[in-house]
């Protein structure tokens, strides 16, 4: 990068070359750019946790909540299948689902008196209640993630992560129709070593969640969840959570 300039041929300094000249001014142009640039992402950033924070001071005067899922799955992009339920949730950990499809009549609850879950099936096979630890293999879906891993708190909380300590991309915000989408690529939630492009959707009214994509980093549909007809604050009896058998 450096030669003897000829007219000092006795000393030592030294002067740039050419190529040298053009990569020093490349780099001067650049620099204030990547400043830009880390500035920018600072500030969407710093605008998402702050949507973020007012969400979660919402959810805190929340003392419970029922809405109707859906849960459409992808494998390789393409459609695999679907799962339609009502889902309630009394805080601090209290949940149920009523399965509408593909097993209409199914009932989830959990926790029951020993932490597990009560399953109690549909159709001919109502007579069988089951009591299943949150990881077995009977309630397992694809994405990893586990029944008691389902409420909107702990959502929250993934996607903060999903916007700080665990963010792997830049983060894009919109808002439109009264809907705010924060997307971001992130670790997985619940998948060591993935890495997953999340689109979360809110209620810009409400501050609560409507929709979750997820996609590879590639952007393959992997799973959407949608949250529809949601009810907050709810009056729930205790006897709503227990499944007798």
């Amino acid at each position: 990068m450096y030669l003897k300039n000829k007219s000092c041929l006795g000393c030592s300094c030294q002067v740039l070359t050419k190529p040298a000249i053009w990569i020093l001014l490349l780099l001067m142009t650049l620099l204030p750019v990547s400043e830009l640039r880390a500035d920018s992402t600072s500030a969407r950033e710093s605008e998402a946790v702050g949507i973020l924070a007012k969400m979660e001071a919402n959810y805190a005067r929340v003392s419970s909540y029922q809405t109707e899922m859906e849960v459409r799955e992808y494998r390789q992009g393409k459609y695999l299948q679907s799962k339609r339920f009502l889902y309630t949730f009394k805080k601090p950990n209290q949940l149920r689902i009523d399965m509408q499809y593909p097993q209409p009549g199914t009932v989830l609850v959990y926790p029951d008196k020993l932490g597990k879950v009560t399953l109690r099936p549909g159709g001919w096979t109502g007579f069988v209640t089951l009591h299943l630890a949150p990881d077995n293999s009977m309630l397992a879906s694809g994405s990893g993630q586990r029944i008691d891993q389902s409420d909107f708190g702990l959502l929250l909380r993934n996607i903060r992560h999903s916007l700080t300590d665990q963010r792997r991309g830049e983060i894009s915000l919109s808002e439109a129709e009264g809907r705010i989408s924060i997307e971001v690529l992130a670790k997985d939630h619940f998948l060591p070593g993935v890495q997953t492009l999340y689109r979360f959707v809110f209620d810009s009214a409400r501050g609560l969640p409507l929709e979750e994509h997820e996609s590879t980093a590639k952007g393959v549909p992997k799973k959407v969840t949608t949250f529809g007809k949601l009810k907050t604050s709810i009056s729930i009896s205790e006897d709503f959570f227990a499944v007798k058998g």
